[in-house]
């Protein structure tokens, strides 16, 4: 696979999100079947893996550890501080000596001696993002980390985050149906270099296939998520037919047509998938092999767009702890 570039740091085209491994839709799988999917996406050529410290507060990075520290050499790591557990809770915090030590919390769990990529899972708006960023530098200072990045903020938060430390790599969701990187922050990191790296490029597994969202798990975080609210995901599910339609003309899945969208979009961005299985990964994986016609793309942005998607993103109050920009109400 043709790599990609995000700051001093080469990848392969599609990284893999490992949230879902530990954290978020249900039940995780075991820790078997958690390493088999690791293993396999290395031994397949993925050479970028995306974690947290928030991801089961903890028990993703451990996994991480425990599979991957042997073959270190082979891959680049991606993990993020300022949002992890407390008490059972999650918490946001964003200062510096907050930062330093949950970095040190990370490294020990990933069972490494530098993260490649340090993300700000979120910005604390409570803190100067020069200040959590500086933070961020002094540790790239001390070799703890290689890279630094940024997720869910906005092209100006982005513009003074950049003016301290140059950041490596801004993650958002990106997806044919969360289209809010295209309103400015894109933008903005092409002008400043700086990879673009989305999350949830299957839309939280709707562009992968019809869900039965009334058999979510209690604990799955698309419960809160107003486009999965009953009403609106019918609406929504209407998309699907004239979607597999387009998946079909282009000889992929639908799964690998949301991935080959964003791949189309440049090689400044690197979308990383998460999935519990080994069959998902490799059908994704084989994405970059596909090749769409300007033609489809443009009936593709014509069919699924912030126009004809309904609900937000996130409900009120994870929205507040957001950035991004945002596309103005209908």
């Amino acid at each position: 696979m043709k790599q990609h570039r995000i700051g001093p740091l080469q990848v392969s085209p599609i990284g893999l999100g490992c949230m879902n491994l530990s954290h978020a839709y249900g039940v995780p799988p075991g820790p078997e079947q958690g390493a088999e999917v690791l293993l396999k996406a290395l031994d397949a050529g993925v050479d970028f893996f995306d974690t947290a410290a928030l991801y089961g507060f903890g028990a993703n990075e451990r996994l991480l550890g425990r599979v991957l520290a042997p073959h270190r050499s082979r891959f680049v790591l991606a993990s993020k501080c300022g949002m992890h557990g407390v008490d059972g809770k999650r918490v946001i915090d964003g200062r510096p000596e907050t930062i330093r030590a949950s970095v040190e919390a990370s490294l020990d769990r990933l069972q490494t001696d530098v993260i490649d990529l340090l993300y700000l899972h979120r910005w604390d708006k409570a803190v100067p993002i020069e200040d959590s960023v500086g933070a961020m530098a002094e540790l790239v200072k001390a070799g703890k980390v290689r890279a630094l990045g940024l997720s869910e903020v906005s092209a100006e938060t982005l513009r003074k985050a950049h003016a301290v430390h140059p950041i490596a790599a801004l993650q958002t969701e990106y997806s044919l149906w969360t289209r809010n990187p295209e309103i400015a922050v894109l933008d903005a990191c092409r002008e400043l270099g700086v990879a673009f790296v989305a999350f949830s490029p299957l839309a939280r597994g709707f562009l992968g296939g019809p869900l039965d969202v009334a058999a979510f798990d209690a604990k799955d975080i698309r419960r809160a998520m107003p486009r999965f609210a009953p009403d609106n995901y019918a609406a929504n599910l209407r998309l699907h037919e004239a979607y597999a339609a387009l998946a079909q003309e282009a000889g992929c899945t639908p799964a690998q047509l949301a991935l080959a969208w964003l791949l189309a979009k440049g090689e400044d961005i690197v979308p990383i998938p998460g999935t519990t299985s080994v069959a998902h990964l490799q059908e994704d994986l084989a994405a970059a092999q596909v090749t769409l016609k300007p033609d489809l793309i443009a009936r593709l942005d014509a069919l699924i767009n912030q126009g004809t998607v309904v609900g937000s993103r996130y409900n009120a109050a994870t929205q507040a702890e957001i950035d991004t920009e945002e596309f103005p109400a209908a």
